[in-house]
């Protein structure tokens, strides 16, 4: 199992997001804490960069997260439009 931040600018996101994204927002944060941050079953799963990963929790909206090697926590940094998306 792993723990999951979520940050506070990814709260402000999900806050702003349709009540049935935020269900799927917090399927994704179960999974994460499930499955750790390899989610090859989500929508557009892909790495963004060093460690970092994102993917889609419907056509508009992404979730994008954080994990260092050789720990157990996981940082959702980012949740929003894809519009604002910071990759």
């Amino acid at each position: 199992m792993f723990n999951v931040i979520v940050t506070k600018k990814a709260m402000k996101g999900i806050e702003k997001m349709p009540h049935t994204i935020q269900l799927t927002m917090a399927h994704l944060i179960e999974d994460l804490i499930q499955n750790g941050p390899i989610l090859r079953n989500w929508s557009n799963f892909s790495k963004i960069g060093i460690n970092q990963y994102h993917c889609h929790l419907a056509y508009k909206w992404v979730a994008c997260w954080e994990y260092q090697k050789n720990t157990i926590t996981i940082e959702v940094y980012y949740a929003g439009s894809r519009e604002n998306a910071p990759y």
